[in-house]
């Protein structure tokens, strides 16, 4: 997501922020939340947000210190009155709301960043996005190895001819570096999968590839080793011919930090949010 569009979304964000100074606390309003994270009937959010309480529940905190049901006066297209269901919501459970969602939307995404961290600095948002795009992109990486680990071996190859299969599309790739041969340009273990320390634009490239190879042949129905290699390894070469055209080889992007240790600083985090978030004031007391 470019720093513009984070500045936009932020913008809405910050809107519909509300704050106590007395308590100390920022929450928002579901239905104020509601649109922005792209949701069009409150039916459907109210299951998110009986989700979240649950999730809420599940980690231990206490679910009334985040999530306050509260009844406001709108005004309808007739002009006349009504009272309404809301909530109040703490940081932590806007937090578990966008939890539910679903991160390929940038709303989403953005959602999920703007309230796990601490602070509303573009600059940690816009790190934090870069770190969710990464560990997603990761997760669908690993289900496409994995249909085309069953596709393989519904043809008859092997475990140990799939790692064949995989090395050989890594070496079209990355200009002729062999999987093992990168592991060593990126300094990553021999236990360790290469897939964890390459930056989000290798591992999309990867999954293009894998992608690419299992349509191909489940539709082809590609049989044995030599058939689904040089298909994988002509996919592979497609997208670094792609990548090409716009002045990138992907054997010479950095490395990325270990998406292990970024899953764990995320988790931690994740732990600390609901302490940090504060408890909801009373809905009495006026806010500021």
């Amino acid at each position: 997501m470019d720093k513009n569009r984070v500045y936009q979304i932020k913008k809405q964000f910050d809107r519909i922020l509300h704050s106590n100074q007395e308590a100390h606390i920022e929450f928002w309003y579901a239905r104020d939340l509601m649109p922005l994270l792209g949701y069009e009937r409150w039916e459907n959010f109210d299951k998110a947000i009986s989700r979240a309480m649950e999730s809420c529940e599940g980690s231990g905190a206490i679910v009334p210190d985040h999530f306050r049901e509260v009844t406001k006066m709108v005004t309808l297209g007739s002009g006349a009155k009504r009272n309404v269901r809301d909530y109040m919501l703490t940081r932590y459970a806007c937090y578990l709301i966008a939890q539910n969602g679903d991160p390929k939307k940038e709303e989403i995404a953005f959602a999920q960043s703007y309230f796990a961290v601490q602070t509303r600095k573009q600059e940690l948002i816009e790190e934090h996005i870069s770190l969710i795009e990464r560990t997603e992109a990761r997760g669908r990486l690993r289900e496409s190895e994995k249909r085309l680990s069953q596709n393989i071996y519904e043809r008859g190859v092997d475990d140990a001819g799939f790692g064949r299969i995989r090395s050989k599309g890594d070496q079209a790739l990355f200009g002729g570096y062999t999987t093992q041969e990168m592991k060593v340009r990126l300094g990553v273990k021999d236990s360790r999968p290469l897939a964890d320390f390459l930056p989000t634009l290798s591992i999309a490239a990867k999954n293009l590839a894998a992608e690419m190879t299992n349509y191909n042949t489940e539709e082809k129905d590609l049989q044995g080793e030599a058939l689904i290699t040089r298909e994988h390894v002509q996919n592979n070469r497609s997208v670094r011919e792609m990548l090409g055209q716009r002045g990138i080889k992907p054997e010479e992007l950095p490395p990325a930090e270990d998406i292990k240790k970024l899953e764990r600083r995320v988790k931690s985090q994740t732990k600390k949010l609901a302490t940090q978030s504060g408890t909801l004031p009373d809905p009495d007391k006026e806010e500021e």
